[in-house]
């Protein structure tokens, strides 16, 4: 498997003079890097969702094509904006929920990338990616598709955080009803992705 580890490590993201960030900050969250490793930080809740996609190369390959291309996000109904067309380590990204006044920006950065690799299984492609301020949680979230040696894909996606602030804390049984919610349209999203839905 190809993985892509770079500016994500740090925080930091290399521009043309001229261009503007879209999110301001450094990542903000012990254990960068930590849902590629499969072990989440000590005191960070970790929640690991798992979705059957179907079967085979095929199928592997256009699901892993929509994750690096933002489709799961895309597809989910979040509003979208990224200084990259495909994922790369140092991308950023502010996914946008809600309406009007009540829209909540959630601003992340690219972390680590797993490209497929030419062949059969088992393999597994997808990205993870961390929260920078302004984010209401601080942590990490991957999305993955995985091909195993039978020939069936599924997505697994794994997430570890806590609230960023007070407010948030206060409210965290929304919040955590949101990104379940949030999880379910990513699902869904790789559901078409397999029967490729355009």
């Amino acid at each position: 498997m190809r993985r892509d580890r770079g500016a994500g490590r740090t925080g930091s993201l290399r521009l043309s003079r001229g261009s503007r960030r879209l999110a301001r900050g450094s990542l903000n969250y012990p254990g960068i890097g930590s849902t590629d490793d499969g072990r989440p930080p000590d005191g960070m809740p970790c929640v690991v969702t798992q979705a059957y996609l179907g079967e085979g190369p095929a199928l592997y390959r256009r699901v892993a094509q929509g994750i690096l291309a933002w489709q799961l996000q895309k597809r989910s109904g979040l509003r979208v904006r990224t200084d990259s067309d495909t994922v790369r380590p140092g991308a950023r990204v502010v996914s946008g929920f809600g309406v009007g006044p009540f829209r909540i920006n959630a601003p992340c950065e690219v972390v680590w990338v797993r490209r497929p690799v030419p062949g059969g299984g088992p393999q597994s492609a997808g990205f993870g990616y961390g929260t920078l301020p302004g984010h209401p949680v601080q942590g990490e979230e991957a999305f993955v598709v995985e091909l195993d040696g039978q020939g069936r894909v599924f997505l697994k996606i794994t997430a570890f955080s806590r609230p960023s602030n007070w407010f948030y804390a206060a409210g965290s049984a929304v919040t955590a009803r949101a990104q379940r919610h949030v999880t379910s349209r990513y699902i869904g999203s790789a559901h078409e992705l397999a029967a490729g839905e355009s």
